[in-house]
């Protein structure tokens, strides 16, 4: 999940800063939008494989919209932010569970057709993403990270995709409710290490500011 590999990316990073900026507003734009495509198709096909996907989606967009907000700003305030971000990803997850537990319980089966189509749709756009940002590789600790973090994304959506083709295969609702549930506690888990590190950064400013 982004969570676990995406860190604020330095948008200060050497002579490539200028490319490197212009680079993230559009994987912001990008990752945005397949968020609100998927959690959207999720709904509409009563996949709940495809919400928790979109929780990776809404994961790297946070991360590129702090790094573009907040770069520069004190530790407090990107403290902060990273704890809204991580407050929100543990929210989403354990709706997404809920969700999961409550189509295992009634029997509800996905639209195996629709789950294909956006997964597939989800993977180019991480793919198109992972070669934007390619030639940042070999950056900084950050920016590496954030390559990182769009290539592995694309194996989130491979899982997607495996699922509808397992629901398909099967006429069962299990392989989606798998999938969705394994993603969906990456992305609680993924939350609440951010919270967790966000609280540390905060108490340390605080013991900072009691000391001066």
């Amino acid at each position: 999940m982004a969570d676990h590999c995406c860190g604020s990316a330095n948008l200060s990073a050497g002579p490539s800063g200028g490319s490197w900026r212009r680079a993230l507003w559009i994987a912001l734009g990008v990752n945005a939008a397949m968020f609100l495509v998927e959690m959207v198709a999720g709904v509409a096909a009563d996949s709940r494989a495809l919400q928790a996907d979109a929780l990776d989606f809404f994961g790297d967009s946070a991360n590129y919209a702090i790094s573009l907000g907040v770069a520069g700003m004190a530790l407090a305030w990107r403290a902060r932010a990273a704890l809204v971000k991580g407050a929100t990803l543990v929210l989403l997850g354990v709706w997404v569970l809920a969700s999961s537990l409550w189509a295992l319980w009634v029997g509800t089966s996905p639209e195996p057709i629709a789950m294909g189509a956006i997964g597939v749709l989800a993977l180019a756009a991480n793919v198109f993403v992972a070669l934007m940002l390619y030639r940042f590789r070999t950056g900084d600790a950050n920016m590496r990270s954030v390559w990182i973090c769009s290539r592995n994304d694309a194996i989130g959506n491979l899982a997607v995709v495996a699922a509808a083709l397992g629901v398909f295969g099967t006429g069962t609702a299990w392989p989606d409710i798998i999938v969705a549930s394994v993603m969906a506690l990456l992305g609680i888990s993924g939350g609440w290490q951010i919270m967790s590190l966000a609280r540390r950064e905060l108490r340390s400013v605080r013991e900072q500011e009691a000391w001066t």
